[in-house]
């Protein structure tokens, strides 16, 4: 059916796209892996690594799944960054009939706990950085088997070698650790290493997966507005929608580089993270190639690396954007064949999109989505010239409707709930029917939780937010999860949580406390915060009140807070 934004599409741009082109994502990837076997799929720290490479490594990592007895469809969770061991492992998962959970390697001991627990991971894939965390809450978790991969696993002997060393001997990098050889309930764990995972499965044949588009891809973790982080649940179909969605609207803008297949993205975003999930995905159906930042928080190594070659696609949030605006040496680089700046994950700035236009010559262009939808929902036409401001038109089969809180459609130009439907929406929340009932209108329409209005030319533009959450840097935060968190540091007696607006990421969270002992500071509630959250949900503010604004029935009112009483 033609919509209103279908005339503001992009020449070439379809209006439909196929969910159903394959059966499942493994077969996306045998056909790219065996047509692009001899190209470039990514390089990281200097090591270049063909689909060739990635076909044969993640056959072995899925045979060696299948070799541990895993049914069809069990959980795998992989905690990685951006390394080569990332995608090699999460390709090795779809391949063998499983579903990848990814976890943020820089959660908190709880953070990591509840997400085993929830997903029900019995395997866990995990760069031995962050093992420490695991030890501390394994016993607590279904974990049966412990995959620990070192930095330098995939680089090559020598260089992947002293990489390993380095990390964790001159840059001491990872805490020492020891996994329990039992589970809590006396039954054997394995913990072994990711090369003896190679060497083990190397000879192993892995059986073709049984998965179907309706089988569960990914379970993606996204902030839970009753304090506990939820899975969605993302098919198989949900994932090759999303990603034929993005190759559509994004194929237009590479038309200058001729071969899509010479085409260098990069992820400096992180992998675990839908946004870079999706493009990630993308590449590979392209069969372009990857420029993999492992800590992008070093912007001058980041820089160091974007100057050995020409880049075509940068994905960023806007704290990224402006970062690389702000070192010198990024001002001295060639962009002369930078295609697209696409942001993401959080507002973009006007300011931070002039000045990225006028440096790079090429224009910010923001967009919107979310892990219920795979990333994708609307997009600026990435062969917009300027920065819109606003998020853009949905993408081809995706359908935006403007809902009041009873579901009614409301005409061209009203405001009122993003509600969202198409082939790349979520079926719902992981063994949450509640919340998953919760989350759809009557007719279908995911409610988002966002406000805002459409034009006449089918663009939309965000004015408000329904729910309370906050976005830090791209990162969702939402307030219940904090404030469960906080009030259990001894001396707090209640507290409040909001975003308030930050120049640098977007939103910062700042904590309103009540507080019953008179020697608690500030200082001791940030520590606690700390030690039990993820750094990107730490306040950047925490005020002491003698009481907080409350309704009748003693329910906070945030939005007083926000409204500065």
């Amino acid at each position: 059916m033609k919509q209103a934004w279908h005339d503001s599409y992009p020449a070439g741009v379809p209006h439909e796209i196929n969910p159903n082109a394959y059966t499942s994502v493994a077969q996306l990837f045998n056909e790219s892996f065996k047509k692009n076997a001899s190209s470039p799929f990514a390089v990281c720290m200097d090591k270049w690594m063909t689909y060739g490479e990635l076909d044969e490594l993640s056959t072995v990592v899925g045979a060696w799944l299948q070799a541990q007895g895993l049914p069809a469809g069990e959980r795998v969770a992989l905690m990685l960054p951006n390394v080569p061991q990332f995608p090699v492992t999460m390709a090795g998962i779809l391949r063998a009939g499983y579903t990848c959970v990814n976890v943020n390697p820089l959660y908190t001991a709880r953070e990591l706990k509840h997400q085993l627990k929830d997903s029900g991971a019995t395997t866990i894939v995990i760069l031995e950085n962050f093992a420490k965390t695991l030890e501390e809450v394994i016993q607590d978790t279904p974990i049966e088997r412990v995959v620990v991969a070192s930095m330098g696993d995939l680089l090559g002997f020598v260089k992947g070698n002293f990489v390993t060393f380095a990390v964790r001997h001159l840059k001491k990098m990872v805490p020492a650790y020891k996994i329990p050889l039992q589970t809590a309930a006396g039954k054997p764990r394995l913990v072994i290493s990711f090369k003896a995972v190679l060497s083990a499965a190397s000879g192993l044949a892995m059986k073709p997966s049984t998965a179907n588009g309706d089988s569960i891809a990914f379970l993606q973790y996204t902030g839970g507005t009753t304090g506990l982080s939820k899975g969605a649940v993302l098919t198989h179909r949900n994932i090759i929608a999303a990603v034929l969605q993005a190759e559509a609207w994004f194929t237009p803008a590479l038309k200058r580089v001729g071969d899509i297949s010479k085409v260098n993205g990069i992820a400096a975003l992180p992998l675990y993270h839908i946004f870079a999930l999706t493009l990630c995905l993308l590449a590979i159906r392209w069969g372009s190639h990857l420029t993999m930042i492992p800590n992008p928080r070093d912007i001058p190594g980041f820089v160091g690396v974007l100057k050995k070659r020409p880049f075509h696609m940068l994905p960023a949030v806007n704290t990224l954007f402006n970062a690389l605006l702000q070192n010198a040496e990024f001002k001295t680089m060639d962009f002369s064949m930078l295609c697209n700046s696409q942001a993401g994950g959080m507002a973009a700035s006007i300011g931070t999109a002039k000045a990225w236009q006028e440096l790079t010559g090429s224009a910010m262009i923001e967009g919107w989505g979310m892990s219920e939808t795979c990333a994708i929902g609307t997009n600026n036409p990435v062969n917009a010239t300027a920065f819109s401001g606003t998020i853009g038109l949905p993408l081809p089969s995706i359908e935006i409707a403007i809902k009041d809180d009873d579901g009614v459609s409301q005409p061209t130009g009203s405001s009122g709930e993003i509600c969202i439907k198409g082939p790349n929406v979520m079926t719902g929340y992981y063994n949450q029917p509640e919340e998953t009932a919760a989350a759809f209108t009557k007719d279908g329409f995911m409610r988002t939780g966002d406000v805002g209005v459409m034009d006449e030319q089918g663009y939309f533009r965000i004015v408000d937010r329904k729910k309370d959450m906050i976005i830090v840097s791209g990162f969702n935060v939402f307030p219940n999860e904090l404030e469960n968190v906080i009030s259990l540091c001894p001396g707090v007696v209640e507290c409040a949580a909001i975003g308030v607006a930050d120049e640098k990421t977007g939103e910062a969270i700042k904590v309103f406390a009540v507080k019953s002992d008179p020697m608690l500071t500030e200082d001791d509630v940030a520590k606690y915060c700390r030690q039990n959250l993820t750094a990107y949900k730490i306040p950047k503010y925490i005020e002491f009140r003698d009481d907080l604004p409350k309704t009748n029935v003693g329910k906070i009112l945030r939005r007083e807070l926000r409204a500065g009483k």
